[in-house]
């Protein structure tokens, strides 16, 4: 049977979602509970790779079970038991066998969050920044992206994808108070897309970068143009979504 996990996590101590040889990770975490619980092996799907640094509020992850003997609450309550502080599972949530926890994913909304004074709460998930920055200028600059598809300027060089097609839905900056966020939702994103978006609108509002200068960057799929990649611990996955009634039974 299959199962979708909603899993939530703070980045900071490990080398992203992704299983790597000699650095722990999000996922070798789980599985490795997962394993302890069901004395069996289980791989686990997640729906977004995070980098290192990077945390999640909100990751969805599929894994198959041949047979469950015990119920899907025992499991979330038994597995986080077994998980370090920084990774908790909400739910978990028997699906249909062809749903994919990836490919079925609508779209994924991340934020990044910056500081604009010293804040001792905010230091694991946010950017402090000292700088004046012109946020009416990066806003009316973010508007650029809704209208463009092509991100390859904004993807790591080393990727293996098919294209650099996205489509983004939404891109704002919020200010509150001396938090300043970046919302940013699209169907997908390419690898260090978001950071590097966010590191280029920074050096806009720094007005190092006009908005001529930022749709040539756009227009130039080359990654080099854009500007260096915003800091990882100021970046959150925040929600990831599907089809309506997706898991209704």
């Amino acid at each position: 049977m299959r199962y979708f996990l909603e899993i939530s996590y703070l980045g900071t101590h490990y080398h992203g979602w992704q299983i790597q040889p000699r650095e722990i990770s999000i996922q070798e975490c789980i599985e490795k509970g997962l394993a302890k619980i069901l004395q069996t092996e289980i791989r686990v799907n997640g729906s977004s790779r995070t980098d290192t640094g990077v945390h999640a509020r909100q990751q969805y992850a599929h894994i198959e079970i041949e047979d469950l003997k015990m119920s899907e609450n025992d499991l979330t309550w038994k597995l986080n038991s077994f998980l370090p502080k920084d990774i908790s599972i909400s739910r978990i949530v028997k699906v249909s066998p062809e749903k994919h926890s990836r490919f079925d994913a609508t779209d994924r909304k991340y934020i990044y969050r910056i500081n604009l004074q010293k804040d001792p709460f905010c230091t694991e998930n946010s950017l402090y920044f000292r700088k004046d920055l012109d946020i009416d200028k990066m806003n009316e600059v973010s508007k650029l992206l809704l209208n463009h598809s092509n991100f390859q300027c904004f993807s790591k060089v080393r990727t293996e994808v098919n294209n650099f097609i996205c489509d983004i839905q939404k891109a704002e900056w919020i200010l509150k108070g001396h938090h300043l966020e970046f919302h940013i939702k699209a169907n997908r994103f390419l690898r260090g897309m978001v950071r590097a978006v966010v590191g280029t609108l920074l050096d806009v509002g720094l007005g190092k970068v006009s908005e001529k200068d930022f749709q040539d960057i756009l227009n130039s799929q080359d990654r080099r143009k854009a500007g260096s990649a915003a800091k990882a611990h100021g970046l959150t996955l925040e929600e990831v979504n599907y089809p309506e009634n997706y898991f209704a039974e």
